[in-house]
């Protein structure tokens, strides 16, 4: 009796190991190549060149910034845009990026915390991070409190790009898991 029950469990147990490496195969062959390659594998020479401006509407979406529902974040310009999927601007607002900046290019809304406190020591709140930079968390957040409060140890590196609390709320209602966020010089 002992000899057929060790049979049947390590039959049972290759046969669950079968199948989650036939579900790992299959999850990964439906994994599009931009999030299976990683950011680095969507910048392009284009993304990498600062994306023309229209002079006379400086707050205007800069063409070549994608298309469809996402972020567009200008390292340059200090600047968010929040992009309907029908290409419209439904939001636009200016940050306070920290000392780290992310490397142009598309990457994916990968977490958000409704409070945390930041790398600078302070409260913020609806934190939404899309990649790292050395070991430095690159996100959006706002400050809790509007007041300068502590001084940011300038030895600190931070990847925390502020808002105010008012535009941290859009782009909390907007930037969900998966959001594309389209980073441009």
């Amino acid at each position: 009796m002992a000899g057929t029950s060790s049979v049947i469990v390590a039959g049972l147990t290759a046969a669950a190991l079968g199948t989650v490496g036939f579900l790992a195969l299959r999850a990964q062959a439906t994994v599009p190549a931009a999030l299976r390659d990683g950011p680095a594998a969507s910048a392009s020479a284009a993304a990498k060149a600062k994306a023309p401006r229209d002079r006379h509407h400086p707050t205007a979406l800069p063409d070549g910034s994608g298309t469809g529902e996402r972020v567009v974040y200008s390292v340059d310009d200090d600047r968010v845009w929040l992009v309907t999927a029908g290409n419209r601007v439904r939001h636009t607002f200016t940050v306070r990026p920290g000392s780290v900046d992310p490397a142009p290019g598309t990457y994916w809304v990968t977490s958000r915390s409704n409070t945390a406190t930041g790398t600078d020591g302070l409260p913020v709140e609806h934190v939404v991070r899309f990649t790292s930079v050395d070991g430095v968390v690159i996100g959006f957040s706002a400050a809790v409190h509007s007041e300068a409060g502590p001084v940011a140890d300038p030895n600190v590196k931070t990847g925390g790009i502020r808002e105010s609390r008012a535009d941290g709320d859009a782009l909390w209602r907007f930037a969900t898991i998966g959001v594309p966020v389209v980073v441009i010089r």
